[in-house]
């Protein structure tokens, strides 16, 4: 794999990014990939480890070295093979993805150098779209069965795929007006373009899956219709259900919940600049919370709160703090609690507080612990704070911030529970969909993604829905087939075993061919 060598030759360098200061000032992606020359000679680096534990950090189990491998060689259309063979979306994941494979890296041993795995993947489907090799793949053969999906999320997408090139119809649900679910309106359009899921809900469509934005099912598609309609039901309804914050002052207005803040920005970017909606939207949730000319407090320092400030910096706000209840974490990996090949729990500062820094816009707080919020007018001014010990307010230790908008981002608790409780399937204690191996507890219903597994990332999403989907199939495939129906013909990736390239690259034994052979 890669160049002997390389690793040792070659310095690791990442995504290249815009200056706070230009990006700042639009919605566009702040982060692009570099030119070819320099995106092969990472490729290099890639070692021909004995064990590849890239993989194991990679929920897909994507086949990275293979692609590393291939671009290096200048071979981009076996890449895009060998990622499409494992993963619906890597221009999602490449973009979206924390990188847990780069944390597993065998050159990560030296911590900053590990291959930069998720340039070269966004780097291989957008050379893919560009040159026209992604397109629609419909099945051979229809199989006569049916298959409902319940968000469009990255699950339900994958496994709306999946199961339509398998040959089943599929229907995808999505109560909001757009497919993408909160990859679409959660997720800013400067982390990614929109137009990136676009293209792909194009290909869905092209695939021949039946998209129904703007349908809640459960009021607009009853549940009885639901289960009259079609053959199999694949819950992909996301984790929705907000954590709130149980002070005094909860009450006052200006106090929100950070996805209604950031659903709003989404409308409100794609009501400028698109693409245009399936479904007509409400213009009441066109951007219904504002920051402009604010005090600013985020409370939670994950993805979701970084989210936030970035969105709050961009509409102008007057400072912005982002606040959390823990420590802050090690700046480089505490090898004590999570050791190499381990996801490592150190401080990593986001995109946003880098650009609220270099602008003097924006700081992040550790260890605090919100008290209380006061107001004036019914409307809240203050937010009052001790330093946290153990989660719990230091005496002696209490100040307050100004905020005139504070937004709670501290995650997500479970799926909302009036669908489920609908269908009749059971939970967990947690209060997530009990499906072990996708299945549920009523026949013919599975779940997938985090109303499965609770709130996770975008990589166990679309594994959670390519796996979902296997099972899907084989309930469906089990079951007697209409007389006038031909034995369908397997296509797509809901085999046993995945399809796709035959094997290792051509320089070793098996012997993948080239596009050009």
């Amino acid at each position: 794999m890669g160049e002997l060598g390389a690793f040792l030759k070659i310095t690791r360098h990442g995504f290249q990014e815009r200056p706070p200061e230009t990006r700042a000032a639009d919605y566009d992606e702040f982060a692009y990939e570099r030119s070819v020359p320099e995106l092969r000679e990472q490729g290099a680096r890639c070692m021909e480890c004995g064990v590849p534990f890239c993989h194991n950090g990679c929920p897909l189990g994507n086949l990275i070295p293979d692609w590393n491998d291939l671009v290096y060689r200048d071979r981009w259309q076996d890449a895009i093979r060998q990622l499409h063979a494992t993963n619906n979306f890597p221009e999602f994941t490449g973009r979206l993805c924390p990188a847990p494979c780069e944390a597993a890296c065998v050159l990560e041993i030296n911590e900053g150098d590990a291959v930069t795995i998720k340039q070269i993947e966004v780097a291989i489907a957008n050379r893919a779209w560009d040159e026209g090799w992604v397109t629609p793949e419909p099945p051979q053969l229809e199989t006569g069965r049916s298959v409902a999906v319940v968000g469009s999320g990255p699950a339900g997408m994958a496994a709306a795929q999946q199961l339509r090139r398998a040959g089943h119809r599929v229907v995808l649900f999505e109560r909001d007006e757009s497919i993408g679910g909160l990859m679409r309106f959660g997720v800013p359009d400067f982390k990614i373009d929109k137009a990136v899921v676009e293209r792909r809900v194009r290909q869905l469509a092209g695939e021949g899956v039946e998209l129904r934005a703007g349908v809640e099912v459960g009021t607009d598609v009853t549940v009885d219709e639901l289960r009259a309609d079609f053959d199999a039901i694949v819950l992909a309804t996301g984790s929705r259900v907000p954590r709130d914050l149980p002070v005094p002052g909860r009450e006052l207005d200006g106090v929100h919940f950070a996805m209604d803040y950031l659903m709003g920005r989404n409308r409100w970017v794609a009501a400028q600049q698109g693409p245009e909606p399936l479904a007509p939207v409400d213009p009441a949730l066109i951007a219904p919370i504002t920051a402009r000319d604010k005090h600013v407090v985020v409370i939670g320092g994950g993805d979701t709160g970084a989210d936030c400030v970035g969105n709050a910096i961009r509409e102008g706000a007057k400072s912005v703090v982002q606040i959390e209840i823990l420590d802050r974490p090690p700046d480089s990996r505490p090898d004590d609690t999570t050791p190499w090949p381990l996801w490592p729990a150190k401080y990593r500062k986001s995109y946003a507080i880098a650009e609220g820094e270099a602008l003097a816009l924006a700081e992040q707080d550790y260890a605090i612990a919100t008290t209380h919020l006061s107001g004036v007018d019914g409307h809240v001014a203050k937010l009052h704070y001790a330093e946290a010990e153990d989660f719990r307010p230091v005496p002696g230790t209490e100040a307050a911030f100004d905020a005139d908008l504070v937004l709670l981002a501290m995650g997500f608790l479970h799926p909302e529970q009036e669908l489920l409780d609908a269908l009749g399937v059971a939970k967990d204690p947690r209060g997530n969909v009990k499906a072990g191996a996708y299945v549920t507890s009523e026949p013919g219903i599975f779940a997938a993604g985090d109303a499965r597994r609770g709130q996770s990332l975008i990589v166990w999403a679309i594994n959670e829905g390519r796996q979902c989907a296997r099972l899907v199939d084989r309930y469906l495939r089990d079951a007697p087939l209409p007389a006038t129906m031909r034995e369908p013909v397997h296509s797509g990736n809901v085999m046993p075993a995945d399809e796709g390239p035959e094997g290792p690259p051509l320089h070793a034994s098996g012997g993948l061919l080239s596009a050009e052979e």
